[in-house]
């Protein structure tokens, strides 16, 4: 089953590297777990309470958020992908307390944070506490981002940080918004919710949705479509894990 899925990278986790968050209540693509059978949705009280859990400082606004989504909604199926939504937006958003990517950043830490881009302090210095500049240059000419000020202009939002012209648009369309022409719409904690769970729902790697790798307790999967790496792994493994101590 998913949970006991979870608990087996904690423990290999745990094993070796103890964990370092500071709050704390007390895999494989190849997984061969059983699909996690859905329930009709996920009551309010328990998902407060996973809430608490993985995020015992989120504020009242995304709590509201969350609580707004459809009964029906996807990510809202079974616990394990409610755990999967809570933990990966706990980790990408630091706890619900920052809805747009934070690129203020001094010049010795840009080369910890883009070593490849910026592998000396006389390359980082450019950019150093220049957000818009470091959008710009880190984000510019890709991920649909083709105009002179793109990555600037669509940088991480949201509870997943949100990334790229071609994100907001994909997005955009799925949700019935214009997240690319009104990219700020993603801040909305609300809108931020719908963006998080329908980007788990549809995005796949090796053939599932993150919401399918959720089913099967699979946080590594999950956490390749949501960060295109395995960047933050062992805080993404103990956050959906206290979201889903929760929901079971």
């Amino acid at each position: 089953m998913w949970w006991n899925r979870v608990i087996s990278q904690i423990r290999k986790w745990l094993t070796t590297s103890p964990p370092t968050i500071l709050t704390m209540a007390a895999g494989s693509p190849e997984s061969t777990a059983t699909e996690s059978k859905p329930v009709a949705g996920i009551s309010e009280s328990l998902l407060r309470a996973a809430m608490g859990k993985a995020a015992p400082r989120a504020p009242q606004e995304a709590i509201a958020g969350l609580l707004a989504l459809p009964p029906d909604n996807p990510a809202l199926a079974s616990p394990a992908r409610a755990a999967a939504l809570i933990g990966q937006a706990a980790h990408e958003s630091s706890r619900f307390t920052r809805v747009e990517e934070g690129l203020y950043y001094s010049a010795q830490r840009l080369t910890q944070v883009f070593p490849r881009r910026f592998a000396t302090l006389a390359k980082a210095e450019p950019f150093a506490r220049n957000p818009q500049a470091l959008a710009n240059n880190v984000y510019g000419g890709r991920l649909g981002n083709d105009k002179l000020d793109d990555g600037w202009m669509y940088r991480g939002r949201g509870y997943l940080q949100l990334t790229g012209r071609e994100n907001y648009r994909i997005l955009g369309l799925l949700l019935g918004l214009d997240l690319e022409d009104q990219p700020d719409l993603a801040t909305d904690p609300k809108i931020a919710w719908l963006i998080a769970s329908k980007f788990l729902a549809t995005r796949t790697k090796g053939g599932k949705t993150a919401l399918e790798w959720a089913d099967e307790g699979n946080v590594e999967m999950v956490t390749r479509i949501v960060n295109g790496g395995t960047h933050g792994l062992d805080e993404r493994i103990w956050l959906t894990a206290l979201a889903g101590s929760a929901l079971v």
